[in-house]
């Protein structure tokens, strides 16, 4: 059971909702700019978050997305200002483009072990992004996954990543320290000079 493409587009007066348990996907643009939508509840039937889902949903404040969504698809919580906490799902393989651009209420963010790449402009934008922890089971991450993520301080990239895309953490103003793998140059990742950076 889904609920339909742009069902609840632009509900302005919708500010919380229970998704019933008998539904496995939430279709694109489901609740695209509900802007007083404070609180969702996903049930674990739920296994895939189409594009756009809950794009510019300006008031939403936190989400806990279940084991059971094994996929989010692009731009799923773009724009989503308000969001500060999220818990993602530990099925998840990929961070898709887009997903958290702009979430930039988001202080910290714990990807879990299942993910394998961090597509472009995932977290871009996310102002305040302070802490976020990388597993070892990430081997990809995009072109502008972190830029614009003006509060992080410090990052860590661990070894198990092969490819790290273009100015991935431009505009990274407070960056003050960076640790990469060796197979990894700096020079492409849009850090500023002062940044130190470590060999991982």
């Amino acid at each position: 059971t889904v609920i339909d493409d742009n069902a609840f587009t632009g509900c302005s007066s919708l500010k919380n909702i229970e998704i019933p348990s008998f539904v496995t996907t939430i279709s694109e643009n489901s609740f695209s700019k509900c802007y007083h939508l404070e609180s969702v509840k996903i049930p674990s039937s739920v296994i895939s978050i189409k594009s756009c889902a809950f794009s510019e949903c300006s008031s939403l404040t936190s989400i806990d997305i279940p084991p059971s969504v094994t996929s989010i698809e692009y731009k799923a919580f773009y724009r989503c200002s308000s969001l500060s906490s999220i818990k993602i799902s530990s099925s998840m393989q990929s961070i898709a483009e887009f997903t958290f651009f702009g979430c930039s209420s988001l202080k910290e963010i714990k990807i879990p072990s299942s993910v394998s790449a961090i597509n472009s402009n995932a977290f871009s934008e996310c102002t305040s992004l302070q802490k976020i922890e990388i597993p070892s089971s990430v081997k990809f991450i995009g072109e502008y996954a972190f830029s614009e993520c003006s509060s992080l301080v410090n990052i860590i990239i661990p070894s198990s990543v092969k490819s790290i895309g273009d100015y991935a953490f431009s505009g990274c103003f407070s960056l003050k320290q960076i640790k990469i793998p060796s197979n990894i140059n700096p020079k492409t990742l849009g850090i500023a000079s002062y940044v130190k950076v470590k060999r991982s």
